[in-house]
């Protein structure tokens, strides 16, 4: 299985945030999308959760030569910023959400099992989440699409806050969970780029660009990257 973005644009008035975006991405594989703040990482993975509309090209799914179009639950979209109702508990939002999409799942495990995967600690599970630490809400988000097991996974800048252990925790559970999916995970920072992912796509002028993690380990090349990271943010 492939997810496939063809010639993605969008632009809000004059500017053009992408241009002709082209990409292939293979499933079992996370994807380090590069860019400085600004560049249209956000914007990008935004068109692909048809939260806003693109200008021009189309994203699809493609198993051989066979085209898939995408269903709202083949695509799950974890937010810098975890966002989660204040008002339930952990326990209480989890099961909320295996109900509701209880048609769906595939061999779900209890509520417990989950939260021990993602090491969401017992003395929290039972507490409201808006007293939920940043790390805490953000595991609690990437649960979800964990529970719902979509084919691609767009991550948004998800480790940026944590403290490093939280951090760790959660590129381990990302290496898992990479097996017959695809997942995108965008930042501005070269070092998590080059320890957690097994591609990096440099988002550069609005076109996504493959970049040979091979070169990364030669300082000049390092420079290179960090100066057209540079330009594209001044664009």
């Amino acid at each position: 299985m492939e997810f496939v973005i063809s010639h993605l644009k969008k632009s809000y008035g004059k500017h053009e945030v992408l241009q002709d975006c082209d990409h292939t991405f293979e499933a079992g594989k996370i994807y380090g999308l590069l860019g400085r703040n600004g560049a249209g990482k956000t914007t990008l993975f935004n068109c692909i959760n048809s939260d806003i509309d693109s200008n021009g090209g189309e994203f699809f799914f493609r198993d051989g030569d066979k085209k898939e179009n995408i269903d709202s639950g083949d695509i799950g979209y974890v937010l810098s910023t975890p966002t989660v109702p204040d008002f339930l508990t952990g326990r209480e939002f989890l099961r909320f959400f295996m109900d509701i999409h209880s048609d769906k799942l595939k061999n779900p495990r209890s509520i417990d099992e989950y939260m021990d995967y993602v090491k969401i600690p017992e003395d929290t599970r039972d507490r409201l989440m808006k007293d939920y630490s940043h790390g805490t809400k953000n595991k609690m988000q990437m649960l979800l699409n964990i529970i719902a097991g979509p084919k691609l996974m767009l991550l948004d800048e998800p480790l940026t806050s944590l403290d490093v252990v939280v951090a760790e925790e959660m590129k381990d559970i990302l290496r898992e969970q990479k097996s017959g999916r695809v997942i995108i995970f965008s930042t501005h920072l070269l070092d998590i780029a080059l320890d957690l992912c097994d591609e990096i796509i440099l988002l550069n002028h609005g076109r996504l660009e493959p970049v040979d993690k091979e070169n990364l380990g030669d300082e000049a090349f390092k420079i290179k990257i960090i100066e057209a990271l540079k330009d594209a943010d001044n664009t």
